[in-house]
């Protein structure tokens, strides 16, 4: 999962885009990058690392121009160098910059067929690089000299033929105009909104609103499934539907946990949604153990906050701040090795004992993904005096990879693959255990204004939207996810013909 953000304006845009990074920052704590451009030159600065970490005053002074793109990102297999960090950028046609957040499900073939076919050559193994040398290509096929938003939409539904899986995208072309798009099936969110200045209106692409709220941009709309959205050098904006939808679906985790609360996704208030999940979740509870013994509510922090506070006013019960959490600490379900998951959940989360001695408690957590965090807290639960543990997700059981730009681990690392609740239940040593169901969960995400056809549920389902994930394809997902494989170097990944999992970003 990445953050992106682009802003055409009418003066520097250096300091807007690292505040917009900084708000964006839960979508990527890998590495962080801008490029702006003055219309005939770039400045850039990329490298692994925090927004904060990253960019230090002498590194902004020297980020000028009126126009820019800005990336944070997480860190993914086969992608955890900083020459892979983004914007990417390629000097024919006109100089083009990329940021894209996603994963595209055809990129070997696309390489390939670039390398082969197109004459281009790449220069890292992220799917990134593939769709900025894609559009690349179709820019300069579509434009003679002089670029045209004709030109620009023609060359982007040129793209939207050869790729297929979850994108969206912010691009500048130098000194023409900068440019965002989404896939067919809109899977990754995409926001533009605008501002108006005493120079004029400026306009600014991200993927979460909540970026435009901080900069005082107004919220426009979503950027729809095969749209593309242009502002040329004059600040003229410029829309197209490049091809038709193939459905609208979102995916749906955006809601369960990665996008912030504040943010509205696709005409959706994701603190309302998650309201929902919590509603549902107790309406669950009660159809299950109508006589229940709960004495007391906990969310583990903080994405499941929302929905405990109304699992618990749904139940009749007490709601309380159980664990403190460590800022500092990254989502332990990305990181590389299951020991240094095990040893960050400690320090992540510290038990408040007074809460839990001899007490019924209700865990609540957004998800249950590798069932490593859920062990760990429930252990926690009970050294700090709980008498019994119960355990609850606002989401179904994650059984399935996410192949559309979450590094969610090799199947068999989910401890919901080929496991019974009741099985699960046991693994991570609770009393009970209840999950979301997946039509609840949709019912609570989804609204009669949200004009969603459907949502992007295969973490939970197994049923990839896009329709071109074979079995073949999951192998080579996981054979790229599993841990002992994390260390592997691109050349070694090639040499046992594993290449379609280089592009997972």
């Amino acid at each position: 999962m990445c953050g992106i953000v682009g802003i055409s304006g009418h003066s520097p845009v250096n300091q807007a885009i690292y505040d917009a990074l900084t708000v964006l920052q839960h979508r990527g704590q890998d590495a962080a990058g801008i490029v702006t451009s003055d219309g005939e030159r770039i400045f850039q600065r990329k490298k692994n690392g925090l927004v904060r970490d990253v960019f230090q005053q002498r590194h902004m002074l020297r980020l000028r121009g009126n126009a820019g793109l800005g990336h944070v990102r997480y860190p993914t297999a086969g992608c955890s160098s900083s020459s892979e960090a983004q914007p990417f950028y390629v000097n024919s046609p006109f100089g083009v910059l990329l940021a894209h957040n996603g994963n595209l499900t055809n990129a070997a073939e696309l390489d390939r067929m670039l390398v082969g076919k197109d004459r281009r050559h790449l220069h890292t193994g992220s799917d990134s690089e593939v769709l900025l040398n894609v559009l690349a290509h179709e820019l300069g096929d579509a434009n003679d000299e002089q670029l045209t938003p004709k030109g620009v939409f023609e060359a982007i539904s040129k793209l939207h033929a050869r790729c297929s899986g979850a994108y969206a995208v912010v691009a500048m072309v130098i000194g023409n105009g900068l440019l965002g798009f989404r896939d067919p099936w809109g899977i990754r969110p995409l926001v533009l909104g605008h501002r108006d200045t005493a120079s004029g209106r400026e306009y600014m692409l991200a993927s979460e609103s909540v970026a435009l709220d901080a900069l005082g941009f107004s919220l426009m709309r979503d950027v729809s499934p095969g749209e593309a959205v242009y502002i040329d050098r004059d600040g003229v904006l410029h829309t197209h539907q490049c091809v038709a939808p193939k459905s609208y679906s979102p995916c749906i985790f955006e809601y369960v946990y990665f996008a912030r609360p504040d943010s509205i996704v696709d005409n959706i208030s994701v603190y309302k949604a998650r309201l929902r999940m919590g509603d549902t979740l107790a309406e669950k509870i009660l159809r299950e153990r109508p006589d229940h013994d709960i004495d007391v509510v906990i969310p583990i922090p903080d994405t499941s906050r929302t929905a405990a506070v109304q699992v618990a006013h749904g139940l009749g019960v007490k709601y309380r701040e159980g664990f403190i959490k460590n800022r500092y600490i990254g989502r332990t379900f990305i990181m590389p090795g299951q020991e240094q998951r095990e040893r960050s959940v400690r320090r992540k989360l510290n038990a408040i004992d007074l809460e839990f001695r001899n007490k019924n408690v209700l865990l609540v957590d957004d998800s249950i993904v590798r069932g490593t965090t859920s062990q760990q807290i429930i252990r926690m639960a009970r050294e700090a005096g709980a008498r019994k543990v119960y355990f609850a997700s606002a989401a179904p059981p994650v059984r399935y990879p996410n192949v559309y730009g979450i590094d969610m681990p090799a199947a068999p690392e989910l401890v919901a693959n080929r496991r019974s609740e009741a099985e699960i239940e046991a693994e991570i040593g609770a009393d009970w255990l209840i999950y979301q169901e997946l039509d609840g969960l949709v019912d609570s995400v989804v609204h009669k204004h949200a004009h969603i056809t459907s949502f992007d549920t295969s973490c939970f389902s197994g049923e990839y939207v896009t329709g071109d994930v074979s079995d073949t394809y999951l192998a080579r997902i996981e054979a790229s996810r599993a841990d002992a494989a994390r260390g592997a170097s691109d050349e070694d990944d090639r040499r046992a013909g594993l290449g379609e999992h280089r592009y997972v970003v």
